[in-house]
């Protein structure tokens, strides 16, 4: 499982593309994968970063992130995926909280949420 495991495509999914793709075309500049000088929080990365307006932007997977919508559970080997899953959702609520704590803020964006609503989003966010 750990083999498998690593080899999931960890940035630059078709929707995190997509939304770069958005934010571009918008004339915004950004990091992307950026790993956090956080305590607590050097092993976590935003899919996308604004660094000087402090805004952090994650897409999350509806399978890894349990989307309220589009979850669902493997039927094999159920309870490793649930506890699995349900710490993916508690390390998102830490990362969240430690962030905001050192005065970032958070986007999160669903994979399946429309690419110019997401960008509107973060644009938002960013007070423009």
């Amino acid at each position: 499982m750990s083999r498998r495991m690593s080899e999931q495509v960890r940035t630059g999914t078709s929707p995190e593309m997509a939304l770069r793709r958005e934010l571009h075309r918008r004339g915004r500049r950004f990091r992307v994968d950026f790993r956090f000088d956080i305590d607590g929080l050097r092993r976590r990365r935003a899919d996308l970063a604004f660094t000087r307006n402090r805004l952090a932007v994650f897409v999350d997977g509806c399978f890894w992130h349990r989307c309220p919508t589009h979850a669902t559970f493997p039927k094999s080997n159920r309870e490793w995926w649930e506890s699995k899953l349900a710490t993916n959702v508690a390390r998102d609520a830490d990362t969240d909280a430690r962030l905001v704590d050192a005065g970032w803020s958070v986007v999160r964006v669903w994979e399946h949420d429309d690419v110019m609503g997401a960008a509107d989003r973060v644009e938002a966010a960013l007070g423009s």
